[in-house]
């Protein structure tokens, strides 16, 4: 039974898969019916869905708005309270095996005064639980990325340059954002409009990127400093 999942579990992956071997037979059992139970409720929140995969995984209390703007991957994981909210220009593109952390929450326009741009997360990607992504500006993540808890993306910044009207009536400027393939992205990590993240980034925890990180950086602190680049390390 073990390998018939490993070989299942690594046919939707498109890559090796082994289980635990420390995992017992019990505790599979409570795990493939929770992912029953996913898979369930992943056939009927598929429905009206611009695009979705042949395998979706939604666990409790899962909310889909705007199913139009939205395209799901194959094997793509919304854990239990994830929001999508797909209104934007672009929409919500989710590749193939994401998976989205519990409390999660993608939201892509700020204001109905403007339509935001929409988001793009590349295949293999996990988010962790209780993350933010504010994607009027739009925000690209690459593949095969990794993240912690409560990582926060925040493309749009308000005008403030005047003092006779509020700030929140002097409009909103977006640049976005954009994290490259195979990155690992500390909890907490905060990234602000404009920023770009190049390929093979590490970002420590509790990490303000406010500013843009070549390639293979090792980057921490508030605001971001570069501390080392991978490549030197090899």
């Amino acid at each position: 039974m073990v390998k018939l999942l490993e070989q299942l579990i690594s046919r939707l992956k498109k890559e090796d898969f082994t289980l635990d071997k420390s995992i017992t037979l019990s505790v599979l059992f409570i795990i493939i019916f929770d992912r029953f139970k996913c898979l369930i409720r992943g056939f009927y929140k598929r429905i009206g869905l611009k695009r979705c995969g042949k395998v979706l995984f939604v666990g409790k209390n899962v909310k889909i708005r705007f199913k139009k703007y939205i395209q799901l991957g194959n094997g793509v994981t919304l854990e239990d309270f994830v929001l999508l909210d797909g209104l934007s220009r672009e929409g919500i593109i989710i590749g193939d095996n994401v998976k989205i952390g519990a409390y999660t929450q993608i939201k892509c326009t700020g204001s109905f005064r403007k339509i935001g741009k929409g988001i793009k997360i590349g295949r293999n990607s996990g988010i962790g639980d209780y993350c933010f992504f504010g994607a009027a500006g739009g925000i690209e993540i690459g593949e095969n990325v990794i993240m912690g808890q409560n990582v926060r993306f925040h493309s749009e910044n308000h005008n403030f340059d005047r003092v006779d009207i509020p700030i929140k009536h002097q409009g909103v400027t977006n640049k976005g954002i954009k994290v490259g393939n195979d990155c690992w992205i500390g909890a907490g990590a905060v990234f602000l409009d404009g920023v770009t993240v190049g390929d093979g980034c590490v970002i420590g925890a509790n990490t303000l990127v406010n500013k843009d990180i070549p390639p293979y950086s090792v980057a921490v602190g508030n605001p971001v400093r570069i501390i080392k680049n991978r490549k030197d390390m090899v």
